[in-house]
């Protein structure tokens, strides 16, 4: 298992998972991790998150190299593929965070019927809450089922966890109530994107993590897992608004967002930095245009918003 010291030098990083070629959302969140991070005289880290062998191409992955290229954001150190370190993550799911973990059988068929009688019985406000169909129920907690022939589950502490975000303010959230006993380790042995992202943020001693608001609800599920594992935490969080479409839906890939063109770097440059609600830089080669800006970074623009519209064209 391997053992993260603590840094001293602020360090982000920039995680996309490769089911498909960067579009406007991804490149606004990396254009921001980079500026921003930088902006401190910080590292840029480059992850790619490709542990979903089934949507996960490595054509998209020397794509998404190219195109950060292309745009001048050049990372630093080398690049990490989580699908080369499943056996540090089993390392820790079976040593620091075997307490934490048990074998689940429950499909998502077995699921749906539970929630399905659940919603049919009574259920009193004074006493117990309304039942939350994201939230696993627990069937198997105590079932001590083979690890090794069912998923993992992870339980989560029942209690609020707060921390400052720098965009969006104070969270506070009970990872139980809200997300409650995560799969952390299907039973095809793939590792869930909470378990490998919370393990390499401290391995990687990542201070500073900017990525979408799509991701908040998941953080203190994040910071109970690296606490769990005996990894540094983070010290800053950043949640910036999505990018959304003029229909206001979030610009992703299940939503067909188109990929970007960085046959003219300099123009994506100037609408994604536009769209960041940052100061205008001059028009010139990438790394000029990125050098300025980091000079002009500001996250006052975007604090406490909840998503950037993009213009009708």
């Amino acid at each position: 298992m391997s053992i993260a010291t603590v840094s001293t030098q602020p360090i982000g990083r920039f995680a996309p998972s490769p089911t498909g070629e960067l579009h406007l959302g991804s490149l606004t969140t990396a254009i921001a991790s980079f500026c921003h991070i930088k902006s401190l005289g910080g590292q840029w880290l480059l992850r790619i998150e490709d542990t979903d062998t089934e949507r996960c191409d490595r054509q998209f992955a020397e794509q998404i190299l190219i195109d950060l290229e292309a745009l001048g954001l050049q990372w630093d150190g080398d690049i990490i593929y989580q699908s080369e370190r499943i056996d540090i993550y089993n390392d820790y799911i079976n040593s620091a965070l075997r307490p934490l973990t048990y074998g689940c059988q429950c499909s998502r068929k077995d699921l749906e019927q539970y929630w399905s009688q659940e919603q049919q019985r009574p259920h009193c406000t004074h006493n117990r809450l309304p039942p939350n169909r994201h939230r696993y129920p627990r069937c198997c907690v105590t079932a001590d089922l083979d690890r090794q022939q069912h998923k993992l589950r992870i339980q989560l502490p029942n209690y609020r966890i707060g921390f400052n975000d720098g965009i969006q303010g104070i969270q506070w959230d009970n990872p139980q109530q809200t997300l409650g006993d995560m799969v952390v380790r299907r039973q095809d042995n793939m590792i869930n994107y909470i378990l490998a992202a919370s393990l390499d943020d401290g391995l990687q001693q990542i201070t500073h993590i900017m990525r979408g608001l799509d991701i908040l609800p998941m953080t203190t599920a994040q910071i109970s897992i690296m606490q769990a594992a005996g990894l540094p935490a983070v010290d800053h969080w950043y949640h910036l608004p999505l990018i959304c479409n003029p229909d206001g839906q979030k610009l992703s890939k299940q939503n067909l967002a188109q990929p970007i063109d960085t046959r003219n770097p300099s123009q994506l440059i100037a609408h994604a930095l536009k769209l960041l609600q940052q100061p205008t830089v001059d028009r010139d080669t990438p790394e000029n245009m990125l050098k300025q800006a980091i000079t002009q970074w500001d996250n006052t623009p975007l604090q406490h918003k909840h998503q950037l519209n993009l213009p009708n064209l």
